[in-house]
Parts: C-alpha cells; sequence; structure tokens
C-alpha cells in the first residue's frame, strides 16, 4: 500500500505543477472520500477579462484493487460548463458536438482510455419578474468519466480536461510550447 500512497502522491504533486493557459485558474476542492480509497480533485475557471466564461471540477480517483466498472484501477471524473451563443443551443447535434469535444480532448492530449461515459447537456434560461432585465441565456454541460490505461500518463487526462474546457468556451487549441496571450479588452 506504501508504493500506491507514493504513487498517488506523486501524480497530485505533478497535477499542482501544471502551468496552464493564461485564462484558466486552478483550485483544490475536496475530494468525494467515499468512492475510493484515494481521490483527489481539483476545480478550474475559465476567465475572459473579468467574465467567467467556463467552469469545471476534475476528480481522479485510485482504487489499488480496481473496481469492475471502471476496468481499471484509476477513473476520471469531470464535470466542464460553459455559456453559450443562444443559436447554438437550439442546433440539434450540440450534444454530439459536445462529446466530440471530450474525445478529441483526450486524443490530442495522448491519454489512453477505456470506458467512456457521460452526459452532455444544454441548459437554456429565461428571466421574469425582477429579473426580467436580464438576457436569455445558454450553457452547455459535459459529465464524463474514463479509466486511464496508462498511469505513469495521467497528467495527460488532467490537460484533456483543460482542452475540454477551452473547446467548451471556444477557444482554439494551443499547440504545445505555444502560450497563449490575454485578450485585450
Amino acid at each position: 500500500m506504501r508504493n500506491e500512497t507514493d504513487f498517488f502522491h506523486s501524480v497530485i504533486d505533478e497535477i499542482k505543477s501544471l502551468k496552464t493557459r493564461t485564462e484558466i485558474s486552478i483550485s483544490e476542492i475536496p475530494a468525494p472520500q467515499r468512492l475510493a480509497p484515494f481521490a483527489y480533485a481539483i476545480s478550474a475557471d475559465l476567465m475572459d477579462g473579468d467574465i467567467d466564461v467556463a467552469t469545471g471540477r476534475f476528480v481522479l480517483l485510485h482504487d489499488p484493487d480496481g473496481q469492475d466498472t471502471w476496468e481499471g484501477t484509476f477513473r476520471c471524473v469531470t464535470f466542464v460548463r460553459s455559456a453559450l451563443d443562444i443559436e447554438m443551443e437550439s442546433d440539434p447535434l450540440l450534444p454530439d458536438v459536445g462529446w466530440s469535444w471530450f474525445i478529441d480532448a483526450l486524443k490530442n492530449s495522448n491519454a489512453e482510455y477505456v470506458s467512456p461515459s457521460g452526459t452532455v447537456t444544454r441548459v437554456m434560461s429565461a428571466s421574469y419578474g425582477q429579473l426580467s432585465p436580464q438576457d436569455q441565456s445558454s450553457e452547455i454541460e459535459v459529465r464524463a468519466s474514463w479509466t486511464p490505461t496508462e498511469p505513469k500518463h495521467l497528467i495527460h487526462h488532467v490537460n484533456a480536461w483543460l482542452e475540454l474546457m477551452a473547446s467548451a468556451a471556444g477557444l482554439p487549441p494551443l499547440p504545445e510550447g505555444v502560450t497563449s496571450l490575454p485578450a485585450r479588452r
């Protein structure tokens, strides 16, 4: 069990030292305690100036004995929510597009995986009464989980989650070694 603990903590250290896009800020959050013997969780916000355009959570679960439904000893669980243009909200292909952002992010990040599952939800809000001066709003939510097949490359899965968040927010992917510049106001 000591080796499992050491390995899990080395993965956490790697996540904590991760360099992200300038638009994204990451913070550690409490991890679920009953899903696996080891768990670590972070949240992120993607900002456009002072506007929070996307938010998400990433949870890394580890059970040294594995779990049948996981098909492995690790499981990644994510949630990403981002604002949408009202016109996109009515697109019947939006859920398929949202899922393709997730699968593409895994592939682009070289995150090898099995057993993906999840949902893509579109949310449209209209305001009434004292809130009626607010515009209509629309969001997309992608919830997904999957099993990494190469534990030594778990950081690739965190990068995939961050790429999913950027895609949902409409940001283009950044090639490796390229740093994004802050948006002009």
